[in-house]
């Protein structure tokens, strides 16, 4: 992953992992230690200004979703009484609109039939910018399926915007009829939570229609493997046996006025070098082959020892074509290795393991020889 930077503060003053060039070093923070006595504070100021205006934005942009959602509905509940639109339209509807907008999973026609009712249930857009642009798709989808009565709905609406309650618990208060108990269940509520503590906070920033919406779901997906990796780290170094040594996640290298993420980084102890590993939630795209290249050219140049083997790379992708693959690394000098993750990464370990030892294999007997493979 890269992002732009400026090229203010000279490299030479800041702390770097191993060696460091001109424009190019691996940087790590400096510790506490030494730090102004005011900083504390101000990094707690910051947390809670980004954490409050990163919320501000989703929850924007999760109300300008819902909305959208209602004028759909609207304009199909219009055309079913005009032109008399059943459910094979709306099944084109959807394919068309999936067609143009290929990362937006919420044009499933299920989901048209959704915001069909839900414009049908909330004829006016006033009560619906109001209130119930104000919680998840999800909640809405679960008033509108667990309630009948409109007021009954409203009052829900409003306890979610209150009190966060996630989509799960929205049920089971539902299931409990909580509002025909509703002096007593108001004065035994908890104090309210602000919504950035909130579990409907949590849930909107993980709603995949907020995300498929907003058109960033391939990045978030990514992250997500990444993650489900990362909780089973311990796990995964286990299988991949003795010698192998979790560096980091999410190095930061900075190259010139870029700056790059590494997705993890090992130390090999047997086979004496560094182990590059990059996630991504597409397919395998030749592009991908130059950016480990980078990686693995900065690793070998800037952390690796003089004692040390060539860094290796393995590229994690969601599928892969032999072909495609094949003629991205021909004649590339450097150790890569492209493999497609399974989507339950727990299960797919050993899977995992074995790809990555034939590959660690094949490139070092190709690079370095027979011998170097029995290193350790």
């Amino acid at each position: 992953m890269a992002r732009k930077r400026s090229a203010e503060g000279k490299i030479e003053n800041r702390n770097a992992l191993g060696r460091r060039r001109k424009d190019a070093m691996f940087p790590v923070a400096p510790t506490h230690a030494g730090l102004p006595s005011g900083y504390a504070r101000i990094l707690r100021d910051l947390k809670q200004r980004i954490q409050q205006e990163r919320l501000r934005t989703v929850m924007a942009a999760n109300s300008a979703m819902v909305l959208l959602y209602w004028d759909i509905g609207r304009t199909i509940l219009a055309r079913q009484d005009t032109a008399g639109w059943g459910a094979k339209v709306i099944d084109r509807l959807s394919a068309d609109l999936s067609e143009v907008f290929p990362d937006m999973k919420g044009l499933s026609p299920r989901n048209l039939k959704y915001m069909r009712a839900f414009a049908a249930v909330w004829p006016g857009r006033a009560v619906v910018q109001e209130a119930l642009a104000q919680i998840t798709w999800y909640h809405n989808i679960a008033l509108l399926q667990k309630l009948d009565n409109p007021q009954t709905r409203l009052w829900y609406a409003q306890k979610v915007r209150e009190t966060g309650w996630s989509h799960n618990v929205l049920v089971l208060q539902i299931e409990q009829q909580i509002h025909e108990r509703q002096g007593k269940a108001i004065t035994n509520f908890p104090a309210v939570m602000p919504p950035a503590d909130s579990d409907m906070a949590a849930q909107v920033f993980k709603d995949p229609y907020l995300f498929d919406f907003l058109g960033t779901a391939d990045p978030r997906r990514e992250r997500e493997v990444e993650q489900a990796l990362l909780d089973h780290i311990q796990r995964f170094l286990l299988e991949l046996g003795a010698g192998l040594a979790f560096m980091g996640r999410q190095v930061h290298l900075e190259v010139g006025t870029q700056d790059y993420y590494l997705d993890l980084l090992f130390y090999h102890v047997k086979l004496r070098c560094y182990v590059v590993v990059e996630l991504k939630a597409t397919p395998f795209d030749p592009a991908f082959v130059g950016q480990m290249n980078l990686y693995l050219s900065a690793v070998d140049d800037l952390l690796r020892h003089p004692d040390d083997n060539p860094s290796i790379g393995l590229l994690l992708c969601k599928e892969k074509n032999r072909i495609t693959v094949e003629y991205a690394l021909r004649d590339l000098k450097k150790p890569i290795g492209v493999a497609a993750w399974r989507t339950r990464l727990v299960e797919a370990n050993r899977k995992l393991v074995e790809i990555f030892e034939k590959k660690i294999q094949a490139k070092l007997a190709e690079i370095w020889g027979e011998e170097a493979t029995n290193v350790g």
